[in-house]
């Protein structure tokens, strides 16, 4: 375990003006996740891709395959299935998973493990629940991410990184309120172990109540967090009618629990229990369990502050716009049409098979 500061500015007293949000980038807009069947059959929220917001560029999918209690035999997984011209990443929190691919390789994934997969060219594979799972039953928790790669890689040779738990750094703070697993990227003074093809953090971090979270992101890059257990709240940026901020068209945002959240003034009112995160003329995003915050585009860090008695969990992650054209179809994600084309007669003539 590697200690660290527990960076950001000091808890503020209730009715103080929140300086800590006034220097923090603000959140575009929050979406509330979409809960949908996968694979064989298995459940996950999904706050991306939806209608309205097909892609968060460089990050093309994420999925949270929600801690099911299973019985003997329940677990399900997702049988051969190709993919061509991206990354896939998958973190597990519990249960056990196996791989296998048209090329031989296989490999576990046990809790706290995660495998970054490099379609590239193309590949065909299954993730499925190990046996045991499947025997005994059990819990199984994770996420899978979905990372773009520009045109002069999509069509690179697949490659595995399998990255076991004990493996991935984790940071503590040294007052123990913050903890971050390192995935992907950098973070403070440290360096992940895993080689990503474009610039790609990819945090877990848990805090404690009084905990906060702090990053400084590149200002153009695209910044999330989504948000798996506790609640929060978040600096919005100010409503105003002609702002391309304020969410994606075709987004439903959440009022009263229905879709997505939309920015809540603290003023008066002492429901929110956030009087010391923010002053009273300075909007604030409530946010908590399955959904995704959008930060926007900003010199400013990144902070996050714990206030609850709950611990709050999230996964943090920043990366560097391609932008470039996507086609997607499915398993593939390409640049253009007839690409996505050629990737479909690939497969149905075997070429994905080595």
């Amino acid at each position: 375990m590697m200690k660290s500061s527990n960076s950001g500015q000091r808890p503020l007293p209730h009715g103080e003006v929140g300086s800590t949000f006034q220097a923090s980038r603000a959140v575009s807009f929050v979406v509330s996740s979409r809960f949908v069947r996968e694979g064989a059959g298995f459940a996950v929220a999904r706050p991306f891709p939806i209608a309205g917001l097909e892609q968060l560029d460089p990050f093309l999918l994420l999925d949270h395959m929600l801690p099911e209690q299973l019985s003997p035999g329940q677990a399900k997984g997702a049988p051969d299935h190709p993919h061509r011209g991206f990354e896939t990443v998958t973190y597990l929190l519990a249960g056990e998973m196996e791989h296998r691919d048209s090329a031989g390789n296989s490999g576990s994934l046990r809790p706290g493990d995660v495998q970054w997969m490099t379609a590239g060219s193309g590949v065909i594979h299954s993730e499925m629940p190990s046996k045991a799972l499947l025997r005994d039953g059990g819990v199984l928790h994770g996420f899978q991410l979905w990372v773009n790669l520009p045109a002069s890689k999509k069509m690179m040779p697949p490659r595995y990184q399998d990255l076991k738990s004990e493996f991935i750094k984790e940071i503590e703070s040294e007052d123990g309120l913050k903890r971050v697993r390192l995935i992907a990227g950098k973070f403070e003074n440290h360096d992940s172990a895993c080689i990503t093809e474009i610039p790609i953090v990819y945090l877990h971090v848990r805090l404690l109540k009084n905990g906060v979270f702090e990053y400084q992101p590149e200002p153009d890059h695209t910044v999330l967090a989504y948000f798996f257990g506790g609640q929060t709240f978040l600096a919005a940026s100010p409503r105003k009618e002609d702002s391309t901020l304020s969410k994606p068209s075709g987004i439903s945002l959440k009022l009263n629990g229905t879709g997505a959240v939309v920015p809540t003034r603290t003023g008066g009112d002492s429901s929110l229990g956030s009087a010391s995160l923010a002053s009273a003329s300075s909007p604030i995003w409530p946010v908590q369990a399955e959904e995704l915050a959008v930060f926007e585009q900003s010199s400013l860090p990144v902070r996050i502050f714990n206030e609850s008695d709950e611990t709050l969990e999230f996964l943090f992650l920043v990366g560097k716009p391609i932008g470039e054209p996507v086609a997607r179809y499915g398993p593939f994600v390409m640049n253009t049409r007839k690409e996505i084309e050629q990737a479909v007669l690939d497969f149905q003539s075997g070429k994905f098979v080595s």
